[in-house]
């Protein structure tokens, strides 16, 4: 088992303000499994205008959390870390559904499995969940790329 504060956190993901997603990793364990999380605040950038009179989290950025928390999975069970050559893109989105609305005082739970890894192509099973309730689910394929 091993848990991570946000200063681990920035070691494993390039992201930054306001793109930086996960707030703690609560559980991982390398080759399986991550749990972590994602206070979800009324000061974030996006609930201006998505809605102003009923803020709710976009859905693409639940599966962009989703996504962050499975690289820092994929990072730690190599044993690296990203660096300036490498980026983790999305390869694919399947079975993406959201169930209920995460809303400013939410907390977002997000656990991620590892379900494949061949041929650089890893592919998960991902769910958010709020106070228990799922928020949303997805299989999520990603690959690790050189940028040179």
């Amino acid at each position: 088992m091993t848990s991570m504060d946000i200063h681990q956190i920035l070691q494993y993901l390039p992201h930054r303000y306001p793109f930086l997603l996960i707030d703690r990793v609560l559980d991982l364990v390398p080759g399986e499994r991550i749990t972590a999380l994602k206070n979800v605040s009324m000061n974030e950038p996006f609930f201006p205008g998505h809605y102003p009179h009923h803020p709710v989290m976009p859905g693409v950025l639940i599966i962009e959390t989703m996504a962050q928390a499975a690289a820092i999975l994929s990072f730690e069970t190599m044993g690296r870390r990203p660096d300036d050559k490498s980026v983790y893109y999305f390869a694919g989105i399947d079975g993406a559904r959201f169930k209920r609305p995460v809303s400013p005082g939410d907390q977002l739970v997000l656990e991620v499995s590892i379900t494949t890894a061949k041929r650089g192509i890893w592919k998960y099973a991902a769910v958010a969940k709020v106070d228990g309730q799922l928020a949303a689910e997805a299989e999520l394929l990603c690959t690790l790329r050189t940028t040179e």
